[in-house]
């Protein structure tokens, strides 16, 4: 990649962590290597961690949360202490630029919830090395981000089948 850009995948619609997995296995066919970091997300039997065994090499998925819902008014220690890892980690694998795409899942709900700052966000994003793209995922994208961003595409709920009572489906939500 000669250069790389700054994406979010923002908005209340279904499909922001799908994009940025879809991104991956797309990129894993061209060779390049992606590590996912998925903020607030842990120990659920989502596909995409089934799935990446079969990238191995070229996709790495690693989760800091918990399986339970986060608390946006009252989130726990362990919430926050799990985002703090997760930012941390972020931050090496930009330092020692070794992937050519980033993924912080969530990171857009973590830094809502509070569990991660601005200015964590924005550090990372000002390093971001110039051949690797990063992706930002999670409702409620803060301007300054958006901003700063190549691309942003907001996901948008027209319609959806949880309104007559369909739930996650595995597969298909997890």
């Amino acid at each position: 990649m000669k250069k790389g850009l700054i994406q979010i995948y923002t908005g209340d619609g279904k499909g922001k962590t799908t994009a940025a997995l879809g991104l991956a296995f797309r990129a894993a066919g061209h060779g390049y290597k992606t590590k996912v970091i998925q903020f607030m997300k842990g120990q659920i039997n989502y596909g995409e961690l089934k799935a990446v065994k079969k990238f191995q090499g070229l996709i790495e998925i690693v989760q800091a949360g918990r399986k339970d819902f986060v608390s946006k008014k009252h989130p726990q220690k362990i919430d926050i202490e799990l985002a703090q890892k997760a930012i941390k980690l972020a931050d090496r694998e930009i330092r020692k630029g070794k992937v050519d795409i980033l993924v912080l899942d969530e990171i857009n709900c973590a830094l809502d919830f509070k569990l991660i700052t601005l200015k964590q966000v924005k550090d990372l994003v000002t390093k971001k090395p110039g051949k690797m793209e990063l992706i930002l995922t999670g409702r409620r994208a803060h301007k300054e981000l958006i901003k700063l961003a190549d691309l942003v595409t907001e996901m948008k709920p027209v319609k959806h089948y949880w309104q007559k009572g369909v739930w996650g489906r595995k597969g298909i939500e997890f």
